[in-house]
């Protein structure tokens, strides 16, 4: 540890960086989330087991674990099934239409959280709109049939294919046709060629893709809270409900603590496959991988009706919403569309009032300023953990990490109870009730997902290329700006798209740190739907979807199709 210690002395920007990264990581990271356990567990000056002892003692409590427990092993599987498959049919295979399939393959990116699930629920629910059609044909149908665990396992299997869309894409341009073309040539089976040349192409994205599904089972919250009813409850859910109350924020904290250790276990595994496994060197000259067709005419029949039935569950939920955002009320109450129905009110409601499109700005810059700051952050960190190879690298990375450990809610308790005093480390400023304090916790959140992301993009680079770039004498960071970041560019313009959307609608995080004169976009969609059988709220709800898909389009395309080259899969756009 000594040599790397005085190892630092020897870059000007090392010990900046790393008193930098220090600061952040205990002001931001360590002392808000142990502030929050120590509250709990040292009470009146000494330490308590009482809060453990209620814990195990709460039915609701218990079960809400299990259920957790259930949901992340099964969701990792079914999304890994359901992305692998989306990216085979609209990259590897020969399906016709597949530049629409993949379209609709993706609108999950732009719109998702409780917005998505509220589509779902409005068409498969009770008095659902495909609910009410298959009520008709079926009269015995139970209407309540959406719900419990297989309905949140169905909502998230189809809501958290985005990685897949986005990171498995990418990595299937490092194919190698020509290493495809040799195997085919030696008599190798498409499925051979599919286990043996494709999939280990794609390991290092689908590792990092499985760990994201499995911690989002954990922490699922929307889909439970929306279709899982009464029998199907998950930890985190749980924890919103406990830590509203004063009484049990204690067994708040202490799921949280089962949810971190859990978290902790995986990721320790997940380390230890990549340690094992030779996932991490690719083709380094690649030709552009050629689509295969299917030459068994029943296979390629199931495989385009496949393709076609999935196009229709990811889509169904968009035009729904699209189409009720232009109903009166009256027609949204009855799940009824008709021409006759038709109206531009809703739109002109939102549009005339400050007060209604206020939140759009105030969510457009929060999420702008936190996604440009994490990428940053973390490019910055990848380069120190990917060439340090170090204790200190390693430290850094599992810093960085913490925020997994903690669901969104206490990570934003944390905040709150340590800042809502002066604190030296945070330069005497109360962050408790600021509007810096939201800027905050939104970065927080979201290190974890870019850092898995941007590393996994780290390790594709040839190290050929910087080593050419140092023996001409280039300096490090002129290396790094030249060569090594117009590589991982696609893919920082993709988080940068990805982490900007999701914090667009957040809830979760935003309802415990927002200004009240700096109402967000989630939190306004929230007081909408507060009453659920109001269906003048319903329509404004449905116009916000509609303009936050539109927003999210936007800055796909502007981010990831138009300045990229794999332009949502149209090369050279």
């Amino acid at each position: 540890m000594k040599f790397e210690i005085n190892s630092l002395k020897t870059k000007p920007l090392a010990v900046p960086l790393f008193l930098g990264f220090l600061w952040f990581i205990a002001a931001c990271l360590v002392v808000p989330n142990i502030n929050s356990i120590i509250t709990v567990f040292y009470q009146g000056n000494r330490f308590t087991a009482e809060p453990l002892f209620k814990l195990l003692q709460s039915a609701r409590a218990m079960r809400s674990l299990k259920n957790s427990f259930i949901l992340a092993p099964t969701l990792s599987l079914t999304v890994g099934v359901i992305g692998l498959s989306l990216v085979f049919i609209t990259e590897y295979f020969d399906i016709r239409g597949a530049k629409i399939l993949r379209l609709g393959y993706m609108t999950t990116l732009i719109y998702g959280g409780i917005i998505l699930v509220s589509g779902y629920k409005f068409l498969y629910g009770h008095n659902g709109y495909l609910t009410r059609i298959m009520a008709r044909i079926i009269p015995s149908l139970n209407q309540d049939w959406f719900t419990g665990y297989w309905a949140v396992l169905f909502v998230m299997t189809f809501a958290c294919t985005s990685n897949h869309m986005i990171f498995l894409r990418n990595a299937m341009s490092s194919v190698d046709y020509q290493t495809v073309e040799a195997a085919q040539n030696m008599g190798a089976k498409p499925w051979s060629i599919i286990g043996r040349v494709v999939l280990p192409v794609l390991t290092p994205s689908l590792l990092a893709v499985t760990i994201l599904t499995f911690l989002t089972g954990l922490g699922a919250t929307s889909a439970p809270l929306l279709v899982g009813g009464t029998d199907f409850q998950t930890i985190t859910p749980m924890i919103l409900d406990f830590a509203n109350t004063v009484g049990s924020r204690d067994l708040a904290v202490l799921l949280a603590i089962f949810l971190g250790l859990a978290s902790i276990f995986l990721l320790a595994i997940f380390k230890q496959i990549e340690k094992r496994g030779n996932y991490l060197s690719v083709s380094k000259v690649k030709t552009g991988i050629k689509k295969q067709k299917i030459r068994n005419p029943i296979l390629n029949t199931l495989a385009h009706s496949y393709a076609y039935i999935l196009f229709l569950i990811y889509v169904l939920p968009v035009v729904l919403i699209i189409l009720f955002s232009f109903t009166d009320s009256a027609a949204i109450s009855q799940r009824h569309l008709s021409p006759s129905s038709f109206t531009l009110a809703n739109y002109l409601g939102v549009f005339s009032s400050p007060r209604a499109y206020r939140p759009f700005a105030v969510s457009v810059v929060y999420s702008a300023l936190a996604s440009v700051t994490v990428a940053v952050l973390i490019l910055v960190s990848c380069r120190i953990i990917t060439k340090a190879q170090n204790r200190l690298g390693g430290a850094l990375e599992y810093s960085l990490l913490i925020p997994w450990l903690l669901p969104h809610t206490l990570i934003a308790m944390g905040l709150i109870t340590t800042y809502n005093s002066s604190r030296w480390f945070m330069f005497n400023q109360i962050l408790t009730g600021s509007l810096f304090i939201l800027f905050l916790g939104y970065v927080i959140i979201r290190i974890p997902f870019t850092l898995r992301m941007t590393k996994a993009a780290f390790f594709a680079i040839d190290d050929s290329l910087e080593d050419a770039a140092r023996n001409l004498g280039a300096r490090g960071i002129y290396t790094f700006m030249r060569v090594i970041l117009p590589i991982i560019m696609p893919t920082v313009l993709a988080l940068f798209a990805l982490n900007f959307n999701s914090l667009l609608g957040d809830y979760d995080m935003t309802v415990f740190l927002y200004h009240p004169l700096t109402r967000t976009l989630g939190i306004h969609i929230r007081s909408l739907t507060d009453n659920q059988n109001n269906a003048d709220n319903a329509a404004i709800t449905f116009v916000y979807a509609v303009l936050m898909m539109l927003i999210a389009a936007l800055v796909l395309y502007l981010v990831y199709g138009r300045f990229s080259k794999d332009a949502l899969g149209e090369e050279g756009r």
